[in-house]
């Protein structure tokens, strides 16, 4: 049998073919364009490589053209965590020598020694992968709106608090259009002062407000003409153009977050398992299509819902070692699903009265921390989802969290 192992580069990448004595029956270098995709394939082919009994392929990427080639069929993609290639290079050499075709070998003894240790990249289907683009694109979009926003906010503390307490009793504050629109009618307090009822109204009537228009605006004009503190008037006015330079950026921020949202809107729903994962209280399209994303549609991707559990990191690790044992929570996971899971156990309680009291009874009982027991809510509520995925069942209340007189009845069935 032969293995393929790829040292993934920017402009070529390392392909190195070994078979099952450890041999190097191949080396080259390609160039990352359609003619080097069409060079690999040849290799590949040339040692046997067929649409049947495909050559297994180890690379230090999960994404990208190449492998995008590499999926096509029924062949075996291992993306390696160069963290893990780091420790078997070590295997093979202690001066610690390093290049890219070495590690091209590298790559696939690791295959040829250890495949059984390593789990491929998941045959997902095309809609599952776009859905996973979109998901992920949104949350990053999310992260870099918040994370501008807190700027925005920062920024303002230092010579426009008046701005921050207008927009306190806003939901989602900067975020919203009508803390855009006033921001930037006035960039500085001074300029704020001097506003009329009329701009600031017609301010928001362009951000799209509908009703109470005539209240907001005169709550808003008291709270800028308040009498407050001021910087220098050069200072001030450089403050008010570098908040506007952040405002655009807030804008922009926004504006890619909910295009993204729509988009995920459109996609999410198009998938056979979108009614499973809705069916569960705390998910909706958005939340559930990044736990869609992270866990894919290939069902045998996870061997059973304890590994499920480990790679969104929900389940807790022992590490024991003599007379000393320890229980913890995992370090290594998938960031993004844990994410999204602290999200839904947040939620859940809210919509299910078996996730509510599953959660008081972790914090009353067992004496855990808040994101402790949503964390032990999490595992609970991905373990129910990996058997109604598997079963092709929709969530109840009843099964996922039977009542102590119906957990008697299930027993004595």
């Amino acid at each position: 049998m032969i293995y393929c192992g790829i040292d993934w580069a920017e402009r070529h990448h390392d392909v190195a073919l070994v078979d099952d004595t450890g041999a190097l029956v191949a080396k080259r270098r390609i160039t990352d364009d359609a003619t080097g995709y069409r060079l690999l394939l040849d290799l590949l082919a040339e040692y046997g490589d067929t649409e049947d009994a495909p050559i297994p392929v180890a690379i230090e990427a999960s994404r990208g053209l190449l492998v995008a080639v590499l999926r096509t069929g029924k062949r075996q993609v291992f993306a390696i965590n160069p963290m893990a290639a780091a420790r078997y290079r070590d295997r093979h050499s202690v001066s610690r020598k390093k290049s890219d075709p070495g590690d091209a070998l590298v790559l696939a003894n690791i295959l040829r020694t250890g495949m059984h240790a390593h789990r491929p990249l998941p045959q997902d289907t095309d809609l599952a992968r776009a859905i996973a683009v979109l998901a992920r694109a949104q949350q990053d979009a999310t992260w870099n709106r918040q994370q501008t926003s807190n700027q925005l906010r920062s920024l303002l503390r230092e010579y426009y608090p008046s701005a921050l307490d207008a927009f306190a009793p806003w939901q989602n504050g900067l975020c919203r259009p009508e803390a855009r629109q006033l921001l930037k009618l006035a960039p500085t307090p001074a300029r704020a002062a001097r506003l009329s009822r009329t701009q600031i109204q017609a301010a928001l009537k362009r951000a799209g407000r509908k009703r109470g228009i005539e209240t907001e605006a005169d709550r808003i004009r008291d709270v800028l003409r308040a009498d407050c503190a001021h910087q220098p008037a050069l200072v001030e006015d450089a403050l008010g153009k570098q908040m506007l330079a952040l405002l655009i950026q807030l804008e922009a921020a926004c504006t890619a977050a909910d295009d993204l949202a729509g988009a995920v809107e459109e996609a999410f729903p198009q998938h056979p398992d979108a009614e499973i994962l809705l069916s569960f209280p705390g998910l909706g399209v958005q939340l559930g299509a990044r736990v869609l994303a992270e866990i894919g549609d290939d069902r045998n991707r996870f061997a059973d819902a304890r590994g499920l559990k480990a790679y969104a990191g929900s389940s807790p690790i022992t590490r024991a070692s003599g007379k000393k044992s320890s229980i913890t929570r995992r370090r290594v996971k998938n960031d993004r699903l844990n994410h999204a899971g602290y999200l839904w156990a947040f939620a859940a309680p809210n919509g299910s009265p078996g996730a509510k009291s599953h959660y008081r009874r972790r914090r009353d009982e067992h004496g855990d921390w808040h994101a402790a027991a949503l964390r032990h809510l999490f595992n609970r509520m991905l373990g129910q989802l990996y058997r109604c995925l598997r079963e092709h069942e929709l969530f109840e209340e009843q099964t996922a969290f039977p009542r102590p007189s119906n957990r008697q009845d299930l027993w004595m069935g």
